[in-house]
């Protein structure tokens, strides 16, 4: 093939290369050339190293996916590795890792920007999918203009938003939970865009799912309302990466063909214990 000759191999995007990533660019990168992004140089190269032990392409990206003009470049660079069919966005912050600023410029405007990028470049007939939260379940719906604004505000003007201001939010955990609730509904939203490229796009909002990071946070000073969320949840468990990888391949893959802007809650019943009152958020 000519140097100059674009490749026809496929291209699949995974944006963060934690355990939840790593296990979704295992199930779908079969066939494809993995293009995987991370804020972190040495984690995405440990987990390059995993996908082409088990015999995948892969090539990496640091991307710091709260900078604009690395998004940018970033979807750039997957068209210029052939057509991007599939991209999957995991990377955020927790409520125990980052600040109330960081984690709306990280897991709200950067989810959003992701979604604007991805929508210039996404192939025909491909699919995206962001790793949203059941946090965005868990204080929603919010006041219908507060919905809408989140939904529908541009990009470059989101974090402006007078209820986005730190004096408003308070918490860290009010901060990922609103961040969460407009992945879900920004998804909504951009998957009209993406469908202009007959693209789709959908999301998916898991519970506690079992990763280092997530083993941490059970070992820590909340660790009991953990266990108590394990009993009162419908499966009595948490989760692993696996599963949602499985969920992830199929709303990526042709059988889910009918299914755009969708949020698919996974959180083994965690939700409705809270709606039941069986569980309140400390």
């Amino acid at each position: 093939m000519n140097q100059n000759t674009p490749s026809t191999t496929e291209v699949a995007v995974v944006i963060g290369s934690g355990s939840i990533g790593l296990a979704i660019a295992r199930r779908i990168g079969a066939g494809r050339r993995i293009l995987l992004a991370d804020r972190n140089e040495e984690a995405a190269a440990a987990a390059a190293r995993t996908l082409r032990g088990g015999g995948h392409e892969v090539t990496t990206r640091v991307t710091d996916v709260a900078d604009h003009d690395a998004v940018e470049s970033l979807a750039d660079a997957a068209a210029a590795l052939g057509p991007v069919t599939q991209v999957v966005h995991t990377a955020g912050v927790s409520p125990t890792q980052a600040t109330v600023e960081r984690i709306l410029q990280v897991d709200l405007l950067g989810t959003a920007m992701v979604l604007d990028a991805f929508a210039r470049v996404v192939a025909p007939g491909g699919a995206g999918l962001v790793i949203a939260s059941m946090a965005g379940h868990r204080e929603s719906p919010y006041a219908p203009e507060i919905e809408h604004a989140l939904a529908t505000t541009e990009t470059a003007k989101l974090l402006e938003l007078p209820f986005l201001q730190s004096e408003q939010i308070g918490t860290t955990v009010h901060a990922y939970a609103l961040s969460k609730r407009a992945n879900s509904l920004r998804v909504q939203t951009a998957a009209a865009a993406w469908g202009k490229r007959q693209a789709r796009l959908n999301a998916v909002s898991p519970g506690v799912i079992v990763t280092p990071l997530a083993l941490d946070e059970l070992a820590g000073p909340r660790r009991e309302w953990f266990e108590h969320v394990r009993e009162v949840s419908v499966a009595g468990r948490f989760g692993t990466p696996d599963e949602v990888a499985d969920a992830a391949a199929f709303l990526l893959g042709r059988q889910a063909g009918f299914i755009t802007g969708a949020d698919l809650l996974m959180d083994g019943g965690v939700t409705a214990a809270l709606r039941g009152g069986e569980l309140t958020v400390p």
